[in-house]
């Protein structure tokens, strides 16, 4: 389902999950994710989907015999970092840290989703 051309970049994320479908919904849900398309295999299970979060390209697959699932972990830039934090939480992630500013001049919080991949979310620390 191609809702617009989009192209790849240099380095693009591949996660290996339990359940494509659920990584799909968790990503849509939390953060926005646009689902660029989903292929199926025998089996129907996600062998292969790309998704837009903001500009940048996420692909991903479902675990099987031959291939293992993978943790893995990820910086999302936002505007809001409080806001994106309690949507994620929302759609069903763990909390790995709440927002706070950090400083390096980020404000930072993580959370972790149902496939264990870790979501570091930041933004510039703004004046309050």
């Amino acid at each position: 389902m191609a809702e617009e051309n989009y192209t790849y970049k240099t380095v693009t994320p591949y996660l290996v999950v339990p359940d494509g479908d659920a990584e799909i919904a968790f990503l849509r849900a939390a953060f926005g994710a646009r689902e660029m398309l989903r292929h199926r295999n025998e089996q129907n299970a996600v062998m292969h989907a790309e998704l837009l979060i903001g500009d940048s390209l996420v692909m991903l697959g479902q675990a099987g015999e031959m291939v293992k699932a993978r943790d893995a972990a990820f910086y999302l830039w936002v505007e809001d970092v409080d806001a994106v934090y309690e949507k994620a939480l929302a759609a069903g992630a763990k909390s790995e840290s709440a927002p706070e500013d950090k400083p390096y001049g980020h404000r930072n919080a993580g959370v972790v989703d149902g496939a264990g991949q870790t979501w570091w979310i930041g933004a510039p620390v703004r004046p309050r």
